[in-house]
């Protein structure tokens, strides 16, 4: 990591120490960027790193939540238990989706995903204890490790910013291990990976079920946040909301699905005014943005940093 990288990290990570301190922001909009923002990271180690494109990561988001909404509320579950069996439900649910879906490649591995996503939905629909149609509210927010009580803003905000560093740090540490340099070569070409003695299939799926564990604890951070788990969390446009987040943001790097994440929420935060409107001018931008911007918001600055950076040194080894 250079460091430039390093210096920006540390300056992120200062503005959102001081978020509660400060009147600009306000502070559940940023605790639900943060849960969107691990999510759109999550799903970007499985297409971005990996390869896979997947429509059906709202069943480990939405699941997710429902499960620690429940936990918390009818069991009386501590926050901290009620989020581990969200983590819990979206890695077994991940290990048996992706045990299926890996099988295919390309459009089918999707479209598998996507199907397997909207039986969840179905179930989320049809059993008892998720509320159906009303979904499950007035989640209690209880007291971390009975200790801290969460029903203070700050208090909560403070714990989902360290949730979303543990699966942002958790990411990073995945790329950059020889785990990550495997997934860059399936990605890359996956003949060659197999040819080279490595289990693509193995690998395969343990991305899967670490990218979906960890949109399982953003979802079940945002049942917290909110206090209510919806139909909408398992709905396939969820899906399809993550997906966009991440190509708009640039796919395959750090920073992208996060940059992604703040433009998409920030947009259906500034245009709710105008009601089912808003989602014709968040395509548009989709479009123009693809268009544009082929490799993303990040992915272009990216690669104009790199164009720069060749330009100076050809202009040194002619002057030289």
């Amino acid at each position: 990591m250079s460091p430039r990288t390093k210096a920006l990290y540390l300056v992120l990570l200062a503005l959102l120490l001081i978020v509660p301190f400060q009147n600009m922001v306000y502070i559940v909009f940023v605790m639900k960027l943060l849960c969107f923002a691990l999510f759109a990271s999550a799903f970007n180690l499985l297409l971005g790193y990996t390869g896979l494109l997947s429509f059906g990561h709202a069943a480990f988001f939405g699941g997710a939540a429902y499960v620690t909404a429940h936990a918390c509320k009818a069991w009386g579950w501590t926050p901290e238990m009620g989020i581990l069996a969200g983590m819990a439900y979206a890695a077994i649910t991940g290990w048996a989706f992706g045990s299926l879906a890996i099988r295919r490649q390309g459009i089918y591995f999707a479209m598998i995903t996507l199907a397997l996503s909207q039986l969840i939905f179905f179930l989320a629909l049809q059993l008892k204890f998720t509320g159906g149609e009303d979904g499950i509210q007035g989640v209690p927010r209880g007291k971390l490790f009975g200790l801290i009580d969460l029903s203070s803003d700050t208090a909560l905000y403070y714990f989902v910013l360290a949730l979303a560093l543990f699966g942002f740090l958790a990411i990073q540490r995945a790329i950059h291990s020889p785990f990550g340099q495997v997934l860059k070569s399936i990605r890359e070409n996956e003949p060659r990976a197999i040819s080279l003695g490595y289990d693509v299939a193995k690998f395969k799926l343990l991305a899967f079920v670490i990218s979906a564990t960890l949109a399982g604890m953003a979802g079940s951070a945002k049942s917290l946040v909110f206090q209510l788990a919806t139909l909408t969390d398992v709905h396939w446009h969820m899906s399809g909301e993550v997906v966009l987040m991440t190509i708009l943001g640039g796919i395959g790097t750090i920073l992208g699905p996060v940059v992604g994440a703040g433009v998409v929420i920030g947009l259906q935060n500034y245009l709710a005014g105008i009601g089912s409107f808003s989602t014709i001018v968040l395509g548009a931008i989709f479009v123009v943005c693809v268009l544009a911007f082929r490799r993303g918001i990040v992915g272009e600055w990216l690669a104009l940093l790199e164009r720069r950076r060749a330009a100076k040194a050809e202009a040194g080894y002619r002057e030289s």
